[in-house]
């Protein structure tokens, strides 16, 4: 039986959220849970490491290649497979070029098909390096694996328009044993059992919510396992909280404070407001963001004014006729909330006037 690892999109030296409080911390995470998996393999090894493209989130200075390079020596008995991605891509003067691996490591170092054969486990291993921030040929849809009995692994980035478009169907069924995708950064198998993005392995940014980690599996006489492994030090989630008439700041706060506590203070969140407030309450946003990793607070709630009471009320003058140009029809998201910006100006200029 043939074990791996298959990852991608490491990101090593993103700087999520930068300017936020988190931002540094983020970014020694993202090598701290590359060296972890690494450590994790050194305990139980596995037979392949693959990694399906962007190991670094811009070009890689020569002591970032050195210190992976060391990272990928404390594991020698796994090979290790790679790529650079479209965030990595190799430049004329990348440090990428010409570098020294580890035995045991295999680069993929040109933009064209290569294929690397391991005898001893009868295993061939396909793949090929960005050297262009874009490529929008579908190259790997012609791409067929050798005509040869064994496990055929086709090492993927893109999946895009703008980064190799890939008509995935045409390359399953083009007898590759498994499809080890990268570039999309949230999991997803694209063909059951076939083909998976493992996602990134740490979030990179405010939308990357969700699990995030690898997949492991196993390949044993043309059967495929294969099972996700949750593995980033933190998360970022959507915290969705819904607004009454009788919520105040001081009670909002609170339903905030709780729900980070449930959920773990560690993680990051964006804050989502919904449902029907007091007209008479004005949420202090900047004091949300203070009570944990808050990285944006959406203010999808309504005010909650009874709009035949306005209209009565107000007949025969601007405000009146304003309500009624809103009345009797079904709104759009931009008119509704056009209706409740525009009223509450109305009304707030016309108790100043009194």
């Amino acid at each position: 039986m043939i074990r791996f690892i298959h990852l991608a999109d490491v990101h090593l030296g993103a700087v999520p959220d930068r300017g936020c409080p988190w931002s540094h911390e983020r970014e020694e995470e993202i090598w701290e849970t590359f060296r972890r998996v690494i450590a994790s393999v050194r305990r139980d090894p596995v037979d392949f490491l693959f990694i399906a493209g962007d190991l670094f989130h811009r070009q890689p200075l020569l002591k970032e290649l050195k210190e992976v390079n060391y990272l990928f020596s404390t594991i020698p008995e796994t090979r290790v497979f790679l790529m650079a991605g479209n965030h990595d891509h190799i430049k004329q003067d990348s440090f990428y070029k010409g570098f020294s691996w580890e035995p045991n490591v295999t680069f993929f170092e040109q933009e064209m098909r290569s294929c690397v054969e391991i005898p001893e486990l009868n295993t061939f291993v396909y793949g090929m390096s960005y050297q262009h921030q874009e490529i929008r040929e579908p190259l790997y849809d012609a791409w067929k694996p050798e005509d040869k009995p064994g496990f055929h692994v086709l090492l993927a980035h893109g999946g895009d328009g703008n980064h190799i478009p890939m008509d995935m169907k045409r390359i399953a069924a083009s007898g590759f044993s498994y499809l080890a995708l990268g570039h999309i950064h949230k999991p997803q198998a694209v063909i059951r059992g076939k083909a998976l993005y493992p996602g990134a392995l740490e979030p990179i940014d405010r939308n990357d919510t969700g699990e995030h980690g690898y997949i492991l599996g196993s390949y044993d006489e043309g059967r495929i396992r294969l099972k996700f492994m949750p593995f980033a030090s933190r998360s970022y989630q959507n915290l969705l909280l819904t607004m009454q008439e009788t919520t105040t700041q001081f009670s909002l706060e609170e339903m905030v404070k709780n729900e980070i506590f449930k959920r773990g203070g560690k993680n990051i969140y964006r804050i989502i407001l919904r449902g029907w407030r007091s007209p008479e309450l004005i949420l202090l946003t900047e004091r949300l963001k203070k009570l944990g990793n808050i990285v944006e607070i959406l203010d999808e709630s309504k005010p909650a004014y009874d709009l035949e009471e306005l209209y009565r009320k107000y007949t025969g003058t601007l405000i009146g006729d304003y309500v009624g140009s809103f009345m009797g029809r079904d709104l759009t998201v931009v008119e509704e909330k056009a209706l409740y910006h525009g009223l509450q100006a109305l009304l707030e200029t016309s108790i100043l006037n009194r």
